[in-house]
């Protein structure tokens, strides 16, 4: 029998003792949970634009919680729960923004955002492209978001990070950083929650 990787072991014995681990569509299902509670995103009868939604943990969690819900990707989902509207394809695409427009039937409550990039191993690239989609959702928060909305995008630390946060607190009256318990302690994942005026 193979000998497994020193990478692979410590891997399968986080894994083992991730309390999060198994248990969902995806971890990040726990990380949207742990955010709703704390801010109350889904309070009320909300209409709501998900970005990034493969495999379908957030959309598992918004689907029975929203009165219409958006999700957005350029893979499909693991299962598209019944209500969901499916958009398969680049949000920054002005042929899929049309989709998304129709499917919205006017403007969104709630724009989320778990996009995260396809990781090359070069930090330097990864981040930049992490910010270009920071930008992508902030550019639809301010195209589909109505009055008194709110913007969850998730946001990696590091080069270019001050100044899309510059950027998110110029557009928006109030935001706060969190980093949901469910989020791994090592990653530098934090998501901005934005309140529009």
């Amino acid at each position: 029998m193979a000998r497994r990787s020193g990478s692979s072991g410590r891997w399968l014995s986080r894994q083992q003792r991730d309390p999060y681990a198994g248990r969902a569509v995806s971890r990040a299902l726990f990380k949207l949970e742990q955010l709703d509670k704390r801010f109350r995103l889904t309070a009320g009868s909300c209409v709501a634009l998900e970005l990034g939604a493969s495999p379908g943990g957030w959309t598992e969690y918004l689907a029975p919680r929203c009165r219409r819900l958006v999700a957005v990707d350029l893979l499909p989902l693991a299962n598209t729960p019944r209500g969901t509207r499916f958009v398969l394809g680049d949000a920054g695409d002005p042929r899929v923004q049309e989709q998304i427009e129709e499917a919205l039937c006017g403007g969104a409550d709630l724009v989320l955002s778990d996009m995260a990039p396809n990781m090359s191993g070069n930090k330097v690239v990864d981040q930049a492209r992490s910010m270009e989609l920071v930008e992508c959702a902030v550019a639809a928060a301010a195209r589909w978001l109505n009055p008194g909305g709110r913007l969850v995008v998730k946001m990696f630390q590091g080069a270019g990070f001050d100044e899309a946060m510059l950027e998110i607190r110029a557009a928006f009256v109030r935001v706060a950083l969190a980093k949901p318990p469910a989020s791994r302690a090592g990653s530098r994942e934090v998501y901005a929650v934005a309140d529009m005026e």
